[in-house]
C-alpha cells in the first residue's frame, strides 16, 4: 500500500505520551482511551453514553489537561437557555454600546453533562459550533478556538424527564462510547489511591495545543487505497439495505467513517488506512447513526442490538487483501 510522507512514526509517539498520561488515571480502559484519541486527531466530537460514576467527567478532564486545553463542564438541565452556554451580549455603559459576554462554549474542551436532559432549542445551541467552530450572536460570528471538541455524556437508562437528541443531532458526534465498569483490579487500584476530585487529579501536560493542531493536519494525508475505501463504501451501502435499520448511514456518516480510520492508522503509527482500521471504526462511527425498526427496552440495548447488525455486515463483507 502506498504511504503519504507523513512523519507517522513522530505522530504516533506524541499520542503514545498522551495515552500514557490518561491512563495513569483512568484505569483498564485502554480501547475507550483509544478511540478518544481518534475523536482529538480527527477533529471529531464525542457521545459518552454510560451510567453515571463511572469516569466519563474525569476522562475528559484529564485529556484536556493532557493537551494543556481549556476545559469547561456544563450540567445540562431542562431550565438551561442557549445564552447559558453560548453567552449573552450586554449593554456596557462605559462603552455605550453592547458587548459579547461568552459563555462556557468557547473552551478547547466542552463536557456537556447529560445533553438530552436540556430542551431541543439549548441542545441545537451547539450545532453551528460543532458544525463550523463558530457561533452567530446579534449577526456577529465568533470564533470558538482550536482545538475544539465537545464532550457529551447521557445516562442510558434514566429517560425520565429527558429530551432525546434528534438523529440529526447524533449524526454530527463522530464517535458513542461507553465506559462500562472496570473489572476488579482496576476498581481494586482506583479504591486505594483514594478519591479525588477530578480537578485535582495530579495531570501535567504532555503536548500543547499547537501541537495538537498539527497532528490534526495529518489525518487527511492518509493514503486510502481504492479497494479499502470500496469496503468502506460497501459497509455503509449494507446498512442502507439491512432489513434490521429503518434507515441507513447518510453519506455525512460515510465521510466520518474515513476520517476515523484515517486517525486510527495515523494513532496506531501508520500514512496509511489497512481494512482492520476500518473495521474498528465501523461500531464507534456508524452505530449511533442506525435506529432499529423495532423497539427496545433502552438505548443500551437497542445500541447492543444495531452493533450486533453492524458486526453481521463486517462477517458477510471478506476484507480486501
Amino acid at each position: 500500500m502506498k504511504a503519504n510522507v507523513i512523519p507517522a512514526p513522530r505522530v504516533k509517539a506524541a499520542l503514545d505520551r498522551v495515552r500514557a498520561n490518561i491512563t495513569q488515571v483512568i484505569k483498564g480502559k485502554e480501547e475507550v482511551v483509544e478511540r478518544v484519541l481518534v475523536g482529538l486527531l480527527a477533529g471529531g466530537h464525542l457521545l459518552m453514553e454510560d451510567l453515571p460514576g463511572l469516569g466519563k467527567t474525569t476522562l475528559a478532564y484529564s485529556l484536556a489537561r493532557s493537551i494543556d486545553c481549556d476545559f469547561a463542564r456544563v450540567q445540562f438541565t431542562s431550565d438551561l437557555l442557549p445564552s447559558d452556554v453560548i453567552g449573552v451580549s450586554v449593554y456596557d455603559e462605559r462603552q455605550r454600546e453592547f458587548v459579547f459576554k461568552r459563555g462556557p462554549l468557547f473552551t478547547n474542551i466542552l463536557l456537556a453533562d447529560e445533553i438530552n436532559r436540556t430542551t431541543p432549542k439549548t441542545q441545537s445551541a451547539l450545532l453551528e459550533a460543532m458544525d463550523r467552530g463558530k457561533v452567530s450572536v446579534d449577526g456577529q460570528t465568533h470564533e470558538v478556538g482550536e482545538p475544539f471538541m465537545v464532550f457529551a455524556t447521557q445516562n442510558p437508562v434514566d429517560y425520565e424527564g429527558t429530551f432525546p437528541l434528534p438523529e440529526s443531532q447524533m449524526d454530527r458526534f463522530l464517535l458513542r462510547l461507553e465506559m462500562g465498569y472496570p473489572d476488579f483490579q482496576d476498581e481494586m487500584t482506583i479504591l486505594q489511591r483514594g478519591f479525588q476530585h477530578y480537578d485535582a487529579i495530579p495531570t501535567e501536560p504532555v503536548l500543547t495545543r499547537e501541537e495538537v493542531l498539527e497532528l490534526q493536519g495529518y489525518v487527511g494525508q492518509v493514503y486510502c487505497e481504492p479497494t479499502v475505501l470500496e469496503y468502506m463504501l460497501r459497509i455503509v451501502t449494507a446498512t442502507r439495505t439491512e432489513a434490521e435499520f429503518r434507515a441507513g448511514v447518510s453519506t455525512r456518516g460515510s465521510i466520518a467513517l474515513k476520517t476515523a480510520a484515517q486517525a486510527c492508522a495515523l494513532l496506531r503509527g501508520r500514512g496509511f488506512i489497512t481494512p482492520q482500521d476500518v473495521a474498528d471504526m465501523v461500531p464507534p462511527v456508524l452505530a449511533h447513526r442506525l435506529t432499529l425498526r423495532r423497539p427496545a427496552t433502552d438505548s443500551l440495548e437497542a445500541h447492543r442490538l444495531v452493533e450486533a447488525s453492524l458486526y453481521q455486515i463486517l462477517d458477510r463483507l471478506p476484507q480486501p487483501v
